[in-house]
């Protein structure tokens, strides 16, 4: 039986519907796009979590699909910055309690604004990390969006 995530804990004490699934992390750089074709979800359903500091509003939160780039004019935009960057790797677990590649919107060390690219609401589930490694959690995004207390925008652009 695989660990019980914080991620997971939270969903189950919010009695949310989630499906948990699993996949061989291989370490690749292309970490949400691996994900997507191990479990054989579209890319496009399979959101990664990017975490981002405004000059004006501090950390921000972007779920975004597997297969987009974070549009950061955008993404200052939304979140009423003038200026946004992402944060250094080395700097996402004290921010978050989440490492690389293991980052979920649900269960961060502190609730931070999130915004979840406006393509979750195409599906009636997407899929985000459980919090590890090699796991995901398949959440309804409304469900999703209330939540974390998200809000849903155009944040991306296609590569």
């Amino acid at each position: 039986m695989a660990e019980k995530t914080n991620a997971i804990r939270l969903i189950q004490q919010a009695k949310l519907v989630y499906r948990e699934i699993f996949y061989e992390f291989d370490g690749s750089d292309s970490i949400g796009l691996h994900a997507a074709s191990t479990i054989g979800i579209p890319a496009e359903q399979v959101f990664k979590t990017l975490v981002a500091r405004g000059d004006r509003n501090g950390i921000q939160v972007f779920c975004i699909p597997a297969c987009c780039e974070l549009d950061l004019k955008k993404a200052a935009k939304v979140s009423n910055n003038k200026k946004i960057e992402l944060v250094a790797v080395k700097d996402l677990l004290n921010l978050t309690g989440y490492i690389r590649g293991g980052c979920s919107p649900i269960g961060m060390k502190k609730q931070f604004a999130t915004v979840i690219d406006e393509t979750a609401t195409l599906f009636d589930k997407i899929y985000v990390s459980a919090g590890v490694r090699g796991m995901m959690l398949g959440i309804n995004p409304d469900e999703l969006l209330d939540y974390v207390g998200a809000k849903f925008a155009d944040v991306t652009f296609v590569e």
